[in-house]
């Protein structure tokens, strides 16, 4: 029997760059001249470069420290990564960008910002303090291929706010919030605590509420009761620091691929996983509408920005009492707004924070101001009317054309089997040593527990010498592992794709729930010492195809 090849992901990134390489020259033909005409980027964020458009969808991983932030991004691509360490004290003392790469290394911070292909090169500003301190690791991960996550140094509790990092914390998260599509904030559930620091990081976090998920990790280690309790007390604190009407998703759930224990909301939790994977699953289908949501919010604070500046310049005197006018324009800066808003029928939702504004002017020479320029704001409202709404359809387009993400972002555990669907071809030849290969296909090293494994494969009542996925599934669940971690042992089990498993094949996927169970990590893709020997023909065959 001989099998075709597929890919686990039909669509590739390039099938939303149409819109991406739009948006990119709409921004350089029609917002960058007017930033640089009112020095937006001395106010504000800087200017957008060929990577803020390139760049794959980004996830940003935050919370306090031994929240399990490390341990949700092992548990999403399936391996560790350099400098990752897990412990109950302060472990992650840096920002670590986890990136695709054919060989894998470990890019530090200084280096990041001279590369214009990443997506890091405005975090200059923050100097070597920072720099330090952050880094990439660039490895061949199936899922880094088309996403990227940022894990983040754990936020101090109130017993260490006294140390000091060094940079402006806040800040720095300020700069990845504004870019990337995602963010995940953790609590633990044994230990909710808001320390100062926390309440800063909310504050970076102010006008990007749409992109966070809030997890309450390890509910499966507080009983039912605890977590009625322990939820609503994260769901009153967070309403306490986003003062908005809408209440953020808080996700339930114990994000680690070693089996969970036992409880009541055990369903709950898998449930919630699910959910919050399906979310993230979406970030690459999304990314160009992300990308044109950001576009169109900066577009909309230039706009205002252009016309704060230009009534600012208009005001000045031309010779005497200068700065004496500037302080109290800066003290009427509310009232500004507010004029601005009645003559130019902008909405106040656009103007940016008052007091930041405030705090920013002081240090700037009026007299240096552009007043509006009506060529650049006809060119402003041209791409707010005519240019983004002319987009909209070939987006419609482009969002059908779904991206499966891999690994444990696939779908609904054991939904539908269809090999194309969950996985890349897994008879990949793997190089050999040719003295070993006969030893290796002379002995399978499941055999000698497969009379065990037999036994609990005719206890399923299998049909016609298989067993269905729902039958398997009733059986795997029952290993407290999650879902993700099952699913994946399913894709390497169903060695021949054809939705079912034989007694080898069950074979096979009882010995890779032991071995997980035991601590090891699950093999990418199935080494051939463990292809079942009935099937090892039929690799064979496909790979010579």
């Amino acid at each position: 029997m001989s099998f075709r090849r597929f890919r686990s992901t039909p669509k590739t990134l390039g099938d939303v760059n149409v819109v991406t390489e739009e948006l990119k020259n709409l921004y350089y033909k029609r917002l960058l001249p007017i930033e640089r005409h009112y020095s937006f980027h001395h106010f504000h964020s800087p200017s957008y470069e060929d990577a803020d458009f390139d760049n794959k969808p980004m996830v940003l991983v935050m919370g306090q420290y031994s929240t399990g932030k490390t341990t949700f991004i092992r548990y999403l691509i399936e391996q560790d990564f350099a400098g990752s360490r897990v412990g109950p004290e302060p472990t992650t003392d840096c920002f670590t960008a986890l990136m695709y790469g054919e060989d894998e290394q470990t890019i530090p911070g200084n280096a990041l910002t001279m590369d214009p292909k990443k997506p890091f090169r405005n975090l200059d500003p923050f100097g070597n303090s920072f720099l330090n301190r952050f880094q990439c690791v660039q490895m061949p991960n199936q899922l880094l291929e088309s996403i990227s996550i940022i894990d983040t140094p754990g936020i101090l509790t109130a017993a260490k706010r006294k140390l000091s990092r060094g940079y402006d914390f806040p800040t720095v998260l300020r700069w990845f919030a504004e870019r990337v599509d995602r963010i995940i904030l953790l609590f633990d559930a044994h230990k909710l605590e808001f320390s100062d620091e926390l309440t800063r990081a909310f504050g970076a976090l102010c006008g990007h509420e749409d992109k966070l998920r809030v997890v309450l990790n390890k509910a499966d280690r507080v009983d039912s009761q605890q977590l009625v309790r322990v939820y609503g007390s994260l769901m009153w604190s967070l309403g306490k620091v986003f003062r908005t009407p809408e209440i953020l998703r808080v996700y339930i759930g114990s994000f680690w691929s070693e089996p969970r224990q036992m409880c009541d909301h055990y369903h709950l939790i898998e449930l919630e996983e699910e959910d919050l994977l399906a979310d993230i699953r979406n970030l690459p289908r999304n990314a160009a509408v992300r990308k044109l949501n950001d576009l169109v919010k900066r577009a909309r604070l230039v706009r205002a920005h252009a016309h704060i500046i230009s009534y600012l310049k208009q005001e000045m005197p031309t010779i005497f009492c200068k700065e004496s006018k500037k302080h109290n324009l800066i003290y009427e800066l509310p009232l500004i707004f507010t004029k601005i808003q009645q003559q130019h029928r902008v909405p106040a939702g656009d103007f940016p924070d008052c007091t930041k504004m405030q705090e920013k002017l002081l240090g700037q020479d009026f007299s240096k101001f552009k007043t509006l320029k009506s060529s650049l704001m006809a060119s402003l409202d041209k791409l707010l009317t005519n240019d983004i709404a002319n987009l909209v359809p070939l987006l419609q387009q482009q969002e059908q054309m779904k991206k499966s993400l891999p690994s444990v972002l696939d779908g609904e555990f054991l939904g539908t089997f269809r090999r194309e669907q969950f996985r890349e071809d897994p008879f990949k030849d793997i190089p050999k040593d040719e003295e070993s290969s006969d030893a290796e296909f002379d002995e399978w090293i499941v055999e000698k527990y497969k009379p065990k494994y037999d036994e609990i494969f005719n206890n399923l009542s299998p049909h016609d010498g298989k067993l269905s996925g729902p039958k398997v599934k009733k059986w795997m669940t029952s290993t407290l592992l999650p879902n993700s971690v099952l699913a994946h042992i399913w894709r390497l089990s169903d060695v021949d794709g054809d939705g079912m498993l034989d007694n080898d094949e069950f074979a096979l996927a009882v010995h890779l729930i032991e071995g997980k169970l035991e601590g090891y990590w699950l093999p990418k893709e199935l080494p051939s010492h463990l292809v079942p020997p009935s099937k090892r023909l039929s690799t064979a065959s496909d790979a010579s195809e």
